[in-house]
Parts: structure tokens; sequence; C-alpha cells
């Protein structure tokens, strides 16, 4: 059993073969790719979010749509192309007080494959602050944990942007239909703003970390500044988004 200080995503833990498993296939369509034809990394997040979603509502815990993500772990080890089928294959691999990791693994019929680690935080649906996990929750999803904690804690935000790149940013636009039903930007667009700012080491693939530090709202003014493989998102002088890139490695992966 990992210990709590876990970070969420630091290693992306293997299904132990004990609890739930649950899948889906999906093909990559034309909305989703570069000019390329690789999938772009917020099509692959919106996957990750559909299934997660699907599997919550099929578990009929007591709390299945009431959750924000705060943090995602990526590691790209074969792009997924114009029209390659997937089989997407989800598991909970840890929990703490009031969220939860659920890990993703992506294999493609053509080689693609993508690891995915998030923490989802549980809210309550009608105050919107942290719900702790009742036992519902580890009833259905507590055995593939195998006792693993984590924590919700956040490592990106630590080291901020110098004040040159923050004046060699670019701002982002946001768009009404990148708003979900919450009313705030949903968590794939932060995706879309790492595919703006760093596309060509996009291209590459290899392990991408995001954190949500902030709700981002209806009219933000948003800047993107990067600094090599660091992304800041600034809502003003506030910090929303963190990420990062670097090659998968036998450390990190």
């Amino acid at each position: 059993m990992s210990e709590a200080k876990d970070l969420v995503g630091a290693v992306l833990e293997p299904f132990g073969g004990v609890g739930r498993l649950f899948r889906l296939v999906h093909r990559v369509r034309l909305g989703d790719v570069t000019p390329s034809g690789r999938l772009r990394l917020d099509a692959v997040v919106r996957y990750l979010q559909d299934i997660a979603n699907d599997d919550a509502y099929a578990s009929e815990i007591d709390n299945p749509g009431a959750w924000v993500v705060r943090r995602t772990v990526l590691q790209v080890h074969g792009w997924p192309a114009l029209r390659e089928d997937l089989e997407l294959t989800t598991w909970c691999s840890g929990a703490g007080g009031s969220w939860a990791e659920r890990r993703t693994a992506v294999q493609g019929a053509s080689g693609a494959r993508i690891e995915a680690a998030s923490l989802w935080v549980q809210l309550d649906p009608v105050s919107g602050r942290p719900a702790r996990l009742g036992p519902d929750f580890d009833v259905v999803y507590g055995p593939s944990t195998q006792g693993r904690r984590v924590r919700a804690k956040l490592a990106l935000g630590t080291v901020g942007p110098d004040p040159a790149a923050v004046r060699a940013g670019s701002p982002f636009a946001l768009r009404r239909c990148d708003l979900d039903v919450l009313g705030h930007v949903n968590n794939a667009v932060a995706w879309a703003m790492v595919e703006e700012a760093m596309p060509q080491r996009c291209e590459r693939g290899g392990r991408f970390e995001l954190e949500h530090h902030q709700v981002i709202d209806a009219g933000a003014s948003l800047r993107l500044v990067r600094a090599e493989e660091r992304l800041w998102v600034l809502d003003g002088e506030r910090l929303a988004v963190a990420a990062s890139a670097a090659e998968v490695t036998a450390e990190n992966g």
C-alpha cells in the first residue's frame, strides 16, 4: 500500500487485478485531430471526461455528477490517428478525503497508446464545496484502490514565470462554447491552451501534466506564458492553470 504522501499521477499505477473496470470504444473523428492527423490533447481529455462520467452514472453511486478535475497526467506513448478505433479502460487507483484518482488506459487498434491519471474532487451538489467520499463510493471503487491514498496537493504552480516571460505571453480568447453546465470553462479547454502554446512539443508526445489552480469563468482575461517546457495560464495576475511537458522516462513512467 502506498503512503498518503503520494502525488496524484506521480507514478501511473497499473490495474491491480481487483475491483471495478469500465470500458468504452471511441473512434477518432475529424473534429478531434490536428492538420497532421493526430489526436489533440484537448480531445484526449474530453474522452477521459466522457468515460469518467459514464462510469460514475453506471456505478449508481449517490453523487455521480458533481465532480471536477484538479490535476491530470497524460503519458503519450503513441498518438492516435484519424479514424483509429480506441478502447478506453478506466478504474479508481487511489482515494483521499473528498477526492479520488482515476486511471485510464487508451489503446488504439493501430498501435496508439496513452496512459492517464486524473484527480477528481467530489463536490456537494447544493453548496458546490468539496464533499467527503461516502461509504457508497468505497463499496464500488474501494477494492481497485487496494488501500492506496493520494493527496490533492498541487505541485506545478510553486514556481511561477519570471516577469520577462509574462511580458512575452500571448492572449487566449475564450468562446461561449468553452463553458460547461457549471458555467465555468471546461477542463479540456486548458489542454487546448497547451496545444496552442506548445504545438511542436505536443507533436512529439511524451508526458504532460496539468493542474487547475483556479476556476476560469466567462469573461476571464487569459494570457499564456511559456518558458521552455513549462506553461502558465494567467487570469489577470492570478494563476489559473499550470502545465509541463517532458519525455517519458523510467522514473516518471
